[in-house]
């Protein structure tokens, strides 16, 4: 067998990430000052990585000073940190967490892990965010070994640090492991860097614009192993 174990990213990996943004656009409209915030917050935390080579302490906390620091000014009181925290825990942690209900998988998902499963294949989980809730609400929470995410691991993709944790957890070497991932920068780079395979998914438009611009598509980016539109693609692929 080519794998010992599949891991996989969660948000546009095991759904298409449109039907969470269709969602969200009143959200976005709204919170668009704490959604910049953060977006700006995880920014400087990948620079710190990459710079220092060395994690900013508890990586929940950091973000949420920095979040603070954005939204209040240098140096906020400890109310105005708290405030953000709050806002931020139960508009974004929690708040988008809801919406999964009512949220499907791309085709042949469940398929796909049940084959997997069957195969005596391991299977993994790696996200930027808590994905408990989420795989729950998406019908898929029993199928991991092992769930890591930024606020376990410290990092954020496309981080080694995250990467190795993820192997560690699953006590599988990294080359034995093939991530799955919807970003060619965030998780192609960051798996390829530690040695794992890669395998990335291009859906609807990306599938269209990959099609068009195939020369070009991974100009800035590093190349997959593998390069799949479809579930069943993905499970003839580890299977053979």
């Amino acid at each position: 067998m080519k794998f010992s174990a599949v891991a996989f990213d969660l948000d546009g990996t095991l759904y298409p990430a449109f039907r969470l943004y269709v969602r969200l656009i009143p959200f976005f409209f709204r919170e668009n000052r704490l959604l910049m915030a953060m977006g700006k917050a995880r920014k400087q935390l990948r620079a710190s990585y990459k710079n220092s080579g060395a994690a900013e302490g508890d990586f929940y906390e950091a973000q949420m000073r920095l979040m603070a620091e954005l939204l209040c000014g240098p140096r906020p009181p400890e109310e105005a940190w708290e405030k953000v925290r709050e806002r931020t825990e139960r508009l974004i942690y929690q708040g988008w967490e809801q919406h999964f209900k009512k949220i499907r998988l791309f085709p042949h998902v469940k398929e796909t892990l049940d084959a997997f499963r069957g195969a005596g294949i391991k299977m993994g989980l790696l996200s930027d965010f808590p994905p408990e809730k989420k795989l729950e609400y998406l019908g898929v929470a029993g199928y991991w070994s092992t769930m890591v995410c930024s606020e376990r691991s410290g990092r954020l993709k496309p981080d080694p640090v995250s990467f190795l944790d993820l192997a560690s957890r699953m006590e599988v070497p990294p080359e034995r492991l093939l991530y799955v991932g919807n970003n060619a920068a965030y998780d192609v780079g960051g798996a390829a860097r530690v040695g794992m395979k890669t395998a990335l998914i291009r859906s609807g438009w990306k599938r269209f614009f990959t099609a068009m611009f195939a020369k070009t598509s991974f100009a800035n980016a590093p190349v997959p192993d593998f390069v799949f539109s479809g579930y069943r693609q993905l499970s003839q692929y580890v299977l053979g």
